[in-house]
């Protein structure tokens, strides 16, 4: 693996806040993703807003589902510019690109202006989903991935892999520690939603979910040595 992109949900940012950014958190993650730059990995990320709003959840509560998901990609923007300032203070370049424009905050996304910024190191952090309504930030990166070439995608969340059922509260939920794109599919796997997970399959690229909250595992993974359920075909 050279090319990666990783997908960090919102909500692994709270740390053990209850909303918003913790800045404890985000530095730990932070100087992480800067050690494996350092280490020659060209990286890419995305990460949610489910730390300070989820479209869906709006919707559900009675908003228009169009105004909720642009609401929801703008918390994407303020999680992507706070990893950019962690970044930037370890001397690492970072460059926010948005699917939504907004020059005044960060760049907007231009495929070969990213593919140049992977190029020449920088890390690149694609912000506001894929600027359309009804799609998560899961499909956001897988289809970053893929425009990117990128070899792998790293789903970064809060538990150790892919469970038939939710280990916070089901016990005897199992854990897989290798499945097929159509086990995720056909078994109803929550892990990302199906058009993720089919973009991932179009395109071949192997999906590896692990806990970012786990020190140190990002750099595991990526030596090949760390807890985590591998999809591929």
């Amino acid at each position: 693996m050279k090319r990666v992109l990783l997908k960090v949900s919102g909500e692994v940012l709270m740390g053990s806040r209850e909303f918003g950014i913790d800045l404890e958190t985000v530095s730990r993650v932070g100087t992480e993703i800067a050690e494996a730059a350092a280490a020659g990995y060209q990286i890419s990320l995305v990460i949610g807003g489910g730390n300070f709003f989820r479209g869906v959840a709006g919707a559900a509560r009675g908003m228009d589902r169009v105004a909720a998901d642009h609401i929801g990609m703008l918390a994407t923007v303020m999680n992507a510019l706070a990893m950019q300032q962690v970044l930037q203070k370890l001397d690492v370049d970072a460059r926010v690109l948005s699917a939504i424009p907004m020059p005044t905050v960060c760049e907007p996304f231009v495929r070969d202006r990213a593919l140049k910024h992977l190029s020449q190191g920088k890390i690149v952090l694609f912000a506001a989903g894929t600027g359309n309504p009804f799609f998560t930030t899961d499909t956001a990166a897988a289809l970053r991935a893929a425009e990117m070439r990128c070899d792998v995608l790293l789903k970064g969340t809060s538990v150790d892999g892919i469970y038939s059922a939710d280990p916070k509260t089901d016990p005897h939920a199992t854990r897989y520690d290798r499945l097929t794109y159509m086990d995720v599919l056909s078994r109803d796997l929550k892990v990302m939603d199906a058009a993720a997970i089919t973009l991932a399959r179009d395109n071949r690229i192997p999906v590896i979910v692990f806990s970012i909250r786990t020190q140190g595992a990002l750099k595991s993974v990526l030596a090949g040595s760390g807890r985590c359920t591998m999809v591929t075909a």
